[in-house]
């Protein structure tokens, strides 16, 4: 008798087979933009739906995985401060993977070196990027892709990236898409025709939780609250417009119409005193549409290119320099110049070299 498929859709030749990886797997971990984003109503487990159309950034954090020396997973975070690591979303995202896994492969300690390069708490999801880059690293480090069949693998990628967070199941699209739900139903969208846009990113010196933007929103900035249906028009016709085989110039010249489709906004603003009075510095100075990602803080401006979007961060520079523009915040804030990642692609820049700050 031949043996069939194993039940669980690990790989018929055996997932006790010895470990073929176990050498260094290197990931990078992108940052998120959100171009536009509807807020649908409250769910009856405490989270929200949402709409929103969602792009990944060649700016990125870099991570490394290698076997451990040691009887545990380790974690070292280099360029950036990310909290307790012990709580770190990388720790949590291994740690996932290997009870997901069992004893289907050996899933040896592994040793993590994250390098960070997105601000952290800033509304760009670093921390789920991380996270699904981990899940993905430990997973080849494993060997998990010679022990399970493909459309298993995918499946329980998905399952553990919804269990660390919302934003973290995005990252497994590699590529814009049309994210609803509380993020778990991801569909992916095609690249955009022509060059990707430049993205001129302005994060304030002030760290904001999204529970507390949205609890924010829920109660005291419900007293300023945003076009809701309108938001969502916005959402919903730029994903049409874009599966339809949007162009990076039309996405250019829409950007008046989404910079503002954000539900969050209000409740942003009522958090972080002073970031509506940047927001509005910036399109003084700048003489575009300003939008903001996901939850906040960070502040975004397209331009055609990364070379204009850094000419961009230098006036915005120069006028942090002269007073024209106040950030909230004690320290400075960081101002990136960055690109929309083309279809498909891992960042293609090494991930620092477009900081300016």
């Amino acid at each position: 008798m031949t043996d069939g498929p194993a039940s669980d859709g690990r790989a018929a030749h055996g997932p006790a087979a010895s470990n073929p990886r176990l050498a260094p797997v290197i990931r990078l971990a992108p940052a998120k933009l959100n171009l536009t984003l509807a807020v649908l109503g409250r769910r009856p487990d405490a989270y929200h739906d949402l709409h929103s159309v969602m792009a990944p950034l060649d700016l990125a954090d870099r991570l490394s995985v290698a076997p451990a020396a040691g009887p545990e997973d380790t974690l070292r975070v280099v360029r950036g401060a990310t909290g307790p690591i012990a709580d770190n979303l990388v720790l949590r995202a291994i740690a996932a993977a290997r009870a997901a896994v069992g004893r289907n492969v050996d899933a040896v300690p592994l040793a993590a070196r994250l390098e960070k390069h997105v601000p952290v708490a800033a509304g760009l999801a670093g921390g789920s990027s991380d996270a699904a880059a981990a899940l993905d690293a430990a997973l080849s480090a494993w060997g998990a892709d010679v022990a399970y069949e493909a459309a298993a693998l995918g499946e329980l990628r998905t399952r553990i990236a919804l269990s660390l967070g919302s934003d973290v199941p995005f990252f497994l699209a590699g590529g814009a898409a049309l994210v609803t739900g509380r993020g778990e139903m991801v569909d992916p969208l095609p690249g955009l025709r022509g060059t990707p846009p430049g993205v001129l990113l302005v994060t304030p010196d002030v760290r904001v939780a999204t529970p507390a933007v949205f609890a924010a929103l829920d109660g005291e900035a419900a007293a300023a609250p945003t076009d809701a249906r309108s938001t969502r028009a916005s959402s919903e016709h730029l994903a049409l417009e874009w599966r339809a085989g949007l162009g990076a110039d039309a996405l250019l010249v829409r950007a008046g119409i989404f910079a503002s489709a954000n539900d969050l906004a209000n409740a942003a603003d009522f958090l972080v005193p002073g970031l509506r009075a940047l927001r509005r510095a910036l399109v003084r100075r700048l003489g575009r549409p300003v939008g903001l990602s996901g939850s906040g803080p960070t502040l975004w401006v397209l331009y055609a290119s990364t070379t204009e979007a850094a000419v961009a961060a230098a006036a915005v520079r120069a006028g942090l320099g002269d007073g024209t523009i106040v950030a909230p915040g004690t320290g400075e804030p960081s101002i990136i110049a960055t690109a929309i990642a083309a279809a498909g692609a891992r960042p293609a820049r090494d991930p620092g070299q477009e900081v300016l700050t």
